[in-house]
């Protein structure tokens, strides 16, 4: 029996090997391929990264310019959609969480969440571009500001519902026990409570839309100059990416590498201020 038994245990151990030893070079594997691309972003957006990339418009074929109207057009627009999606979102998860938790209807509302969480970006500008684009006749930053918000809404509808249901039952009873409405209690106990989980959220949803590129060509397109007009083709910084990065321009090459190494910089930073908030709410 002891021969047996050790036979076993060392079966055990080398499968366990095996295993850890396959699941360590995958993990290599991934985080390889990751630094790599993280360095020749690095390689080649620090070489274009200049004050002119924040002061100068997009520039003609040939000459020197920077990223300054496609950088402010994509805030705008990204401030726009989280202004029109985030309260959307939390109302919807307020409902899903509060009010009809176990409810057929709520049941609906989840299943059709999960297809627009997952729904590819380029589906959703292809319906704003039915919806709003052309019956308007034309490309607009607010077409593009709706379609970021359609993308936005269904992860801050998740998170909201998934922190509101983290919030103990006792306080809400708690709350029913001295006479507060529910909509009181929901404002004053189960927001406060799960505060940072939901601007966690929606700061996944900000990092999520920030560098979405197919949605805005359907939208707002693009714009060469200097637009403040919401109502007219709009510049942003991801589509100017993607048409800087496929010319033949070695200028327009740099100012796509060097759009692509901000994106991914403020992507990084509002992941890791995400991060922060959450370990913060755990300890």
């Amino acid at each position: 029996m002891s021969a047996t038994a050790n036979s076993l245990y060392a079966g055990r151990r080398r499968r366990n090997a095996i295993a850890k030893g396959l699941a360590v070079a995958a993990t290599i594997f991934g985080l390889g391929w990751l630094v790599l691309i993280l360095g020749v972003l690095l390689v080649h957006g620090l070489s274009g990264l200049s004050l002119s990339v924040f002061t100068e418009n997009t520039p003609p074929p040939g000459a020197a310019g920077g990223l300054a109207n496609a950088i402010v057009g994509s805030v705008i627009m990204t401030v726009l959609a989280v202004i029109i999606g985030t309260p959307i979102g939390i109302l919807a998860g307020t409902y899903l969480a509060e009010y009809g938790r176990h409810d057929k209807l709520s049941n609906v509302v989840r299943f059709i969440n999960d297809i627009l969480l997952s729904a590819p970006s380029i589906v959703i500008g292809l319906f704003i571009y039915e919806v709003m684009v052309a019956p308007m006749g034309h490309f607009s930053g607010y077409a593009g500001a709706v379609a970021l918000a359609v993308i936005v809404i269904p992860v801050v509808v998740r998170t909201t519902e998934d922190m509101l249901s983290l919030v103990p039952d006792t306080l809400r009873e708690a709350a029913a026990s001295i006479g507060l409405p529910r909509s009181l209690m929901i404002m004053r106990i189960a927001y406060r409570a799960a505060q940072a989980g939901i601007v966690t959220g929606i700061l996944l949803a900000i990092a999520r839309i920030s560098g979405e590129t197919a949605p805005l060509l359907f939208t707002a397109l693009n714009n060469q100059f200097w637009s403040m007009n919401m109502n007219a083709p709009m510049p942003s910084l991801p589509v100017v990416i993607f048409q800087f990065a496929l010319s033949p321009y070695e200028e327009w090459q740099k100012l796509a590498w060097t759009g692509a190494l901000l994106i991914t910089a403020t992507v990084l930073a509002l992941s890791i201020f995400a991060r922060s908030l959450t370990s913060t709410r755990k300890q």
